[in-house]
Parts: structure tokens; sequence; C-alpha cells
């Protein structure tokens, strides 16, 4: 095989592999829409959403839900048992609030609460006495 030949087959081949990785499919990607769509999800960010309203009774309503609901995401099941362990101990649930933090932590083992959310004087207490941080 001589130097031109060997040349526009080494061409050729890398032609073809340019060409074929086109062919791959991209990753699809989940945006925010598409998350809220899904019945975990949805009930996650409207229990955040009256939970930032300062509206506690439907918060936890929608944050039970979001468990009922069964995520895919395990940090995303923790951020509910957070919400709900935030809401049981500014309500004097301090039982129900071990139980949420417990939880938290089960279903995401990296679950911890920032420096700002441990410092605050009802769940903070709590937080360190039933996980040790």
């Amino acid at each position: 095989m001589s130097i031109i030949s060997k040349t526009c087959t080494a061409v050729l081949l890398s032609s073809l592999s340019i060409l074929l990785t086109g062919c791959v499919a991209p990753e699809a990607q989940i945006g925010l829409s598409d998350l809220s769509a899904r019945p975990a999800e949805k009930a996650l960010l409207a229990g955040i959403r009256s939970y930032e309203e300062a509206q506690y009774a439907e918060a936890e309503k929608s944050l039970s839900a979001s468990l009922a609901a069964g995520f895919t995401v395990p940090k995303d099941a923790a951020l509910a048992h957070k919400y709900l362990a935030f809401i049981y101990c500014t309500s004097s649930r301090l039982e129900e609030c071990k139980r949420a933090f417990t939880a938290a932590r089960a279903v995401d083992p990296s679950f911890v609460l920032s420096k700002k959310e441990v410092g605050h004087p009802q769940w903070g207490p709590v937080y360190k006495q039933t996980l040790g941080n």
C-alpha cells in the first residue's frame, strides 16, 4: 500500500469516526418544568414555597405528600425531611423533628445542615443531638 493510499485510508477512517459520533443522541436534559410535572417534585416545590410564605400547615401537607409520592433523587427526599424537621421543631414537636432529621440522613447519607442552619436556636440543638454534627 502506498503512502498516498495509507493517508487516504486514515483520513477516510477519521472522517467516518467523526460522522458516526455525530449520530449519537445527546443525553436528555431535565429542566425545572420537567421536574415540576412530577408529583413528588411538584409537591416539594409547593411545600418549600408555602414554608417560605410562613404557611406551615400547608407546607407540612405538601412536604408529606411529596414523600408519599416518592422521589427518584435521594437529596430531594432529604430536603423534604429537612423542611419537615424545621416545621416540627418550631412547633415544639421535638420527637417528630428528630425523626425527620434521622430520615433525611437515612435517605441521603451526605445530608448535613448548613452552618447557618445548625446555628438556629430551635432546630440546631435537636439536629446536633440527633445526628451528632
